[in-house]
């Protein structure tokens, strides 16, 4: 184990509250154990632990990841988040292997939407030629986060969204019956009415969606 892991570990445990921790598993269907932290009090000790160590190389910033990632504590997978989101100086075309990993692994919406809208939309913006050979293989794959930050990485581009293809890779999932991509489609959409109104009341018209995409895209609009 990393000495950064190990030292974050006798950390939070010390920090560790089996009331609080029995009412997050149960907010989160009981699907993940907690230590019972309270999100203010895990980021201080995340952030300090983040500020006084030093981070050599993308293969060391791996390594810790993953193994925040495979401890069974929730906070472990959040504390890697801030990890990776604090260290993109390292990044590099490789990280798109940890960034999967980390969609598919554990997944749940309280990740995989930061996964998608932060981390996939930066790396994207820093390697754009990868764009299509990944977010195609993701929104054709059979696994549903993949599919979902597929749609949702361009949550934060505005102008810069690409329509064609952010219109094609809802048309491809625009008849599953799966709760999260019907609500990532209508979420996609209804940020991006925030820069263009007109071209999301037309996709909605002149396609069909999910009551629940069409309801979330025009939330906000006339």
């Amino acid at each position: 184990m990393h000495q950064y892991t190990a030292q974050l570990t006798e950390q939070l445990s010390l920090l560790a509250n089996e009331e609080k921790a029995a009412g997050m598993k149960a907010y989160m269907r009981n699907q993940f154990e907690f230590l019972g932290i309270q999100t203010t009090e895990r980021r201080t000790v995340s952030k300090a632990n983040i500020k006084k160590t030093t981070i050599t190389d993308e293969a060391e910033l791996d390594t810790i990841v993953t193994e925040l990632w495979q401890l069974p504590e929730r906070e472990f997978q959040y504390c890697a988040i801030e990890l990776l989101t604090g260290n993109k100086k390292l990044w590099s075309t490789k990280t798109i292997d940890l960034i999967e990993f980390c969609i598919i692994s554990k997944s749940w919406w309280d990740t995989v939407d930061f996964i998608a809208t932060d981390w996939c939309g930066s790396y994207f913006k820093l390697s754009p030629h990868l764009i299509m050979p990944v977010t195609l293989a993701w929104n054709n794959s059979d696994n549903v986060w993949l599919q979902r930050s597929s749609l949702l990485f361009q949550k934060n581009y505005k102008k810069d969204t690409n329509t064609d293809l952010l219109a094609s890779y809802i048309l491809n999932l625009a008849l599953s019956k799966e709760f999260f991509i019907q609500k990532a489609i209508g979420w996609i959409l209804r940020e991006y009415a925030k820069t263009s109104a007109e071209w999301v009341k037309t996709f909605v018209n002149e396609h069909q969606l999910a009551p629940l995409s069409k309801r979330e895209a025009m939330k906000h609009l006339v």
